[in-house]
């Protein structure tokens, strides 16, 4: 009965198109009383507090404000441009050199803002018209954004390997660190087909940059450059925590901002803590939500029975079990966004990837690729909406255009799945 009140209320309000939390809050509400029939109704949901308190006030999740506001900060002090001006100098006049920049810039992006469709609503005002001025249609430049946008929850500072890391108890920090070649193995991927696509058109070619125009170009991107290192260097060199990472983050965006590229006001900073504010918001009442969907999980011991299918399904064989998570979580990409989908996901396939000796890390790893193709794969691919609004296409147009990306992106997601040293060999291969 509680299974049937839980998933069928959830895919009801699914349905009618109400906002993900209320789909999971209003869900596992009626769960939980149904769970709780004949007990009295304040206690039955006196509980919710003390559940959605414990869930949004975990010390790692301190991580997303800081992450969210040193990316806001980066953002507004002018980063974006001057990576572009530095992809454009190296690689802008090789045929397809502006695509080629705008996946090369979104993977420096990523490593700063940590978030997909903040990545692409940074860049593409810029990407998406000088790829349409080069001879791209505007559909698959807005798609090449998107689905290279979607690199930014994969390379490191990433907000969803933060959420990931905390319902799973697993290093934030090691998590980080095994989505560097991933991430970097999408990139790779996607300029390979979009070279392969773009082969026969007849595109413009940049100017190409003298050797002092690419050193001044590094210069002017140097200290936007350093902030992933500095985030990395000092979780992976035992300096400071991920949440104290973030922190240093921020401070030192405000420091670059203001002082060295001087293109931040200080009357600039009451829009970038109301903005950062607004999407952290966003993102820990998705968080409270899903917290109380996953609590009834456990509490009726849904999780535990679909997980003991799941592995009596797989029958110990590792290939089987990734091939129904893959696939799982790649329609589940359809349909909802990352953080709901790792407090639904993560209980029923963690126990089933640990009684199968699975790397946690990797499994994770796994998880969050699974995730960045979903913020491309329509009905509610997040980034297509971003990349639609700006490249002034329709969602049909873009969706069509997308396909070929997705597909490298699947590759990638087969590799990262079954060769477990992509994700750890950073790693040590532990």
């Amino acid at each position: 009965m509680v299974t049937i009140v839980l998933f069928g209320l959830f895919a009801v309000l699914l349905l009618m198109g109400a906002p993900i939390a209320v789909c999971l809050g209003m869900s596992s509400v009626a769960a939980m009383v149904a769970l709780g029939a004949g007990r009295p109704l304040n206690i039955v949901l006196g509980t919710v507090p003390q559940l959605v308190s414990a869930a949004i006030t975990k010390s790692v999740l301190m991580a997303i404000p800081f992450f969210i506001l040193g990316g806001n900060i980066m953002e507004k002090s002018g980063i974006s441009t001057r990576l572009i001006k530095l992809a454009q100098a190296c690689v802008g006049h090789f045929k397809g050199g502006v695509a080629m920049v705008c996946v090369l810039v979104a993977c420096f992006f990523a490593a700063i803002s940590g978030s997909g469709p903040a990545t692409v609503a940074a860049l593409g005002l810029i990407l998406i018209p000088a790829m349409i001025e080069v001879g791209y249609p505007p559909a698959f430049a807005a798609a090449l954004m998107a689905t290279a946008g979607a690199i930014g929850v994969i390379i490191p500072p990433s907000i969803t390997f933060v959420v990931y890391g905390s319902i799973s108890d697993v290093s934030i920090g090691s998590l980080f660190i095994s989505g560097v070649l991933p991430g970097l193995l999408m990139g790779a991927a996607l300029i390979i087909m979009t070279l392969w696509i773009g082969r026969k058109n007849h595109l413009k070619l940049l100017p190409r940059a003298s050797w002092g125009e690419r050193w001044k170009a590094f210069k002017e991107a140097f200290w936007g450059l350093l902030m992933p290192v500095i985030i990395l260097g000092g979780i992976y060199g035992g300096i400071f925590t991920p949440t104290e990472a973030a922190a240093v983050s921020a401070v030192y965006g405000l420091i670059v901002g203001l002082f060295v590229y001087k293109t931040l006001k200080l009357k600039d900073l009451k829009k970038i803590i109301i903005d950062s504010a607004s999407t952290t918001a966003v993102v820990m009442l998705i968080t409270a939500a899903a917290s109380l969907f996953a609590y009834v999980l456990t509490r009726a011991r849904i999780n535990v029975a679909i997980s003991s299918a799941l592995e009596t399904f797989a029958a110990g064989n590792t290939v089987v079990f990734l091939i129904i998570v893959n696939i799982c979580l790649l329609i589940a990409g359809c349909f909802l966004d990352s953080t709901s989908a790792l407090y639904i996901f993560t209980p029923l396939f963690l126990p089933v990837a640990q009684a199968l000796g699975m790397n946690l890390v990797h499994f994770g790893t796994i998880m969050i690729v699974n995730l960045a193709i979903g913020l491309v794969t329509p009905p509610v691919g997040v980034n297509l909406y971003v990349a639609c609004g700006i490249a002034k296409v329709d969602l049909k147009a873009i969706s069509k255009a997308v396909v070929p990306l997705i597909i490298a992106s699947l590759i990638v997601l087969l590799l990262v799945t079954y060769i477990p040293q992509i994700s750890l060999a950073l790693l040590g291969g532990a």
